[in-house]
């Protein structure tokens, strides 16, 4: 009999990403691993394992989310879109001050299992709450990257004191298959003393960073010409604005020494001539979410320039609390939505190029190149099936456009949406 943790799958069509689709394909697998891709006939002659025919499907690697809030699944549709973006950091404060840690648990664990039945097998997640790190990673079995965010722009709490209470949270939990990082959340809602603090910590560390940047007309006001909205509420409140005028925000990172390849800034909305270039420089990943990007009516994403940069650009879901609810659709945590609403607005981008912004390039992003994002081998068996059965060059069309939940999904060899047809093989 063959070892119990040895199985070959077989599909109508296995799209490794990394290599072009296989028709009439399969995968072998040992373990949590990926050993062998490729056709059915050969993998079944060459190899005696427990063997399962996936039927009419496409299998591709589990999706991965490059930016995500699991903490506020729970306030979707609770803040209609706002004309200011000052004005909705405003009210997400004043809900968040309400909830208890169970909701933020309920919340997360909530996100969590909409991203399994979505696709998603790696998520890179901001924590506002870090305490409810690690109880949340054990009752998961995604691949969670949290980053630990840190903020802090009062002069009675000092850089010093809050990146420290950041890494002794990371310090204090369970290696494991999740593993914590950096957040410091934002431009306007940090000090440069901070910013350097947590680059100079990243770097000498190889951590991953991640932090929203230039997203709002109103974050980039303040930094190019220290006015509008947002430079208005922080100059009113305890916030030193003498950082502030003559600069992009993207440029503002680059002083502070956080510009790097450990680098995922999200949104990047906002760009001065040049900005581009020197993301692609310094080897930065770019977070956009299409969903998010959608209900703050931002102006166009600046796609085409990113890429002709050469920026590794990725896609994330953001959180519910900035997604509008789509004609007779539930609001779900859901990256082939984000494609979807992409490829909407982007009519030109070819579907190949979409898949690998939640694959290989979001994986590249989270320092998980070669382990997910890919169907390859010593790759981790993280993969997911999608109903397929048409000529294989209209795969990546087809799974671009996919929506519902997904057919099947597997994390290190182990199935946690269990495929619904099974047939026996030798």
């Amino acid at each position: 009999m063959p070892p119990a943790t040895c199985q070959i799958l077989r599909a109508r069509i296995v799209a490794p990403v990394s290599r072009p689709p296989i028709e009439n394909g399969a995968v072998l697998i040992s373990g949590d691993r990926i050993r062998a891709v490729g056709l059915w006939n050969d993998l079944a002659r060459r190899h005696v394992a427990r063997s399962r025919d996936l039927g009419e499907v496409v299998l591709l690697p589990g999706l991965v989310n490059a930016h995500c809030h699991l903490d506020y699944t729970d306030l979707a549709g609770q803040i209609a879109p706002p004309r200011s973006f000052t004005d909705w950091i405003k009210c997400m404060v004043e809900l968040k001050n309400g909830w208890s840690y169970s909701d933020f648990a309920q919340s997360w664990l909530s996100g969590a299992r909409m991203l399994v039945r979505t696709g998603t097998t790696t998520v890179g997640d901001i924590e506002a709450a870090p305490v409810l790190l690690p109880e949340v990673w054990e009752a998961t079995p995604l691949r969670v990257i949290s980053f630990i965010e840190v903020l802090g722009v009062r002069p009675h709490r000092t850089p010093a004191d809050i990146v420290a209470k950041a890494t002794a949270v990371m310090a204090s939990l369970p290696t494991g298959h999740s593993r914590a990082a950096l957040s410091p959340h934002a431009t306007y809602s940090t000090t440069p003393e901070l910013l350097r603090l947590v680059a100079a910590m990243v770097r000498d560390r190889g951590w991953l960073v991640s932090t929203h940047v230039a997203e709002s007309s109103e974050e980039y006001d303040m930094f190019k010409a220290a006015s509008g909205p947002m430079f208005e509420w922080l100059a009113h409140g305890e916030r030193d604005m003498s950082d502030c005028g003559g600069v992009s925000p993207v440029r503002h990172l680059e002083r502070t020494g956080l510009l790097s390849e450990n680098l995922l800034a999200i949104h990047v909305n906002h760009l001065d001539p040049g900005d581009a270039e020197l993301l692609a420089r310094r080897g930065v990943s770019v977070v956009h979410c299409p969903r998010s990007h959608d209900y703050f009516a931002h102006r166009s994403f600046p796609l085409p320039g990113l890429l002709r940069a050469g920026v590794n650009l990725c896609l994330g879901t953001d959180s519910l609390a900035t997604t509008r609810r789509g004609h007779g659709q539930p609001l779900q945590l859901d990256l082939f939505a984000e494609m979807r609403a992409l490829r909407s607005a982007w009519v030109g981008v070819a579907p190949e190029r979409v898949l690998r912004l939640v694959t290989v390039n979001a994986a590249r992003a989270l320092d998980l190149a070669g382990r997910v994002g890919e169907i390859a081998e010593e790759a981790f068996a993280d993969l997911i099936t999608v109903p397929f059965g048409g000529p294989v060059r209209k795969v990546y069309e087809e799974v671009t456009h996919h929506t519902g939940p997904v057919s099947a999904s597997m994390i290190g060899g182990k199935w946690v949406v269990p495929p619904g047809r099974e047939r026996g093989h030798g």
